[in-house]
């Protein structure tokens, strides 16, 4: 018997399957001398999640939301397409939805009637008032969703700001005397957190020692501990009707030039009680976010505010950019720069995103 009779056969492989074991066994060509090749680590999306350093999730979210006095209504605001004003009954049904959509907090902001509105903002502290009102009918509906209600006069300022004004000068002191009486009220209608924006010196420190006294121990403070002078506020102002009508507010709020004067800002709220610092606005003040967030252990919240709402929306209007890539990039970023929560109205929006 011969050889090739007794021995085993094999699979014959042609010589261009075997140049394709050997391509993929060797590499075509490498460039001598790269140890370290961080794109391993982008190969496949399956390993950029594993990797990924900062990941937004709704848990994250805090969604502002827009009150009005009425009935069976619903207003767009104009610069700020997706977002409304709504009356109580209706604002009810979107924090259900929120909430359902895992969105575990809110925060508050009240449309006033100008007939409501005086120079010393008596309106904010009416314990039947549209904030307190709508603040008990919210934690009845949706016991445990998280109510952050804003602290200052603007909306209920007859001068656009968020201070009593006396010859066309802001007053501090007596402005936290009306502040310490709204955000009583609003502890007393079931707020989980009072929020004060004002910028008023020794705001916050007022506030806790009159929260501490009437017994609302457990109502926390998110400061708006860095607030900037900002250009960005401008559709916000539309939707509650509370432009500055003299004036701007650069004697109360920060210079946009300015750091070190936010740790400055934070430093004096903690000190006084704060259980949260935030900046505003957000994309514009990454930096800030990132000195605040190495400097203090409190959360630190981040306001992506309505002209940064308003930018994305109109390009994406213009298909000049893709909307859901952009708004995910951006509160990312925010994020990424130290934010532990952020305050978007595109949160609904997110939380139905990191859905998919």
């Amino acid at each position: 018997m011969t050889l090739t009779e007794t021995s085993p056969s094999f699979p014959q492989i042609s010589q261009t399957e075997a140049d394709s074991t050997a391509s993929k066994q060797q590499p075509a060509s490498t460039v001598p001398g790269i140890l370290h090749r961080p794109r391993r680590l982008r190969r496949t999306e399956t390993l950029r999640r594993m990797v990924r350093e900062t990941v937004l999730q709704v848990e994250d979210l805090i969604y502002p939301l827009f009150v009005m006095e009425g009935e069976g209504q619903r207003e767009e605001v104009p610069p700020m397409p997706g977002c409304y004003r709504y009356t109580l009954d209706l604002l009810l049904d979107e924090v259900k939805e929120a909430y359902d959509l895992g969105i575990g907090a809110i925060a508050l902001f009240p449309l006033i009637p100008r007939e409501q509105k005086d120079n010393a903002g008596t309106e904010s502290y009416n314990p039947n008032g549209l904030i307190p009102r709508a603040v008990q009918a919210i934690k009845q509906a949706v016991p445990n969703i998280l109510v952050i209600t804003d602290v200052a006069l603007d909306p209920y300022s007859s001068e656009g700001h968020d201070g009593i004004v006396q010859d066309g000068k802001i007053l501090n002191d007596e402005t936290v005397a009306v502040l310490v009486k709204q955000a009583l009220v609003q502890a007393a209608a079931g707020a989980d957190f009072v929020a004060p924006s004002d910028m008023m010196d020794g705001r916050v420190g007022a506030i806790r020692r009159a929260l501490d006294a009437e017994g609302w121990i457990n109502v926390g403070i998110l400061a708006y501990s860095a607030k900037y002078a900002s250009a960005y506020y401008g559709p916000f102002r539309d939707a509650l009707d509370s432009a500055p009508k003299f004036g701007d507010k650069k004697t109360y709020q920060m210079d946009a030039a300015n750091s070190r004067e936010a740790i400055k800002e934070v430093d004096l709220d903690i000190a006084e009680g704060a259980d949260m610092v935030m900046v505003k606005p957000a994309l514009a003040y990454l930096d800030i976010i990132c000195q605040i967030k190495q400097h203090t252990n409190l959360p630190v919240a981040a306001y992506n505010v309505s002209g940064e709402y308003a930018m994305i929306k109109a390009a994406a209007q213009q298909d000049w950019i893709d909307e859901k890539k952009v708004v995910l990039e951006t509160l990312t970023s925010m994020k990424r720069a130290g934010a532990d929560v952020i305050l978007t109205y595109f949160a609904k929006e997110v939380a139905l995103m990191l859905q998919s």
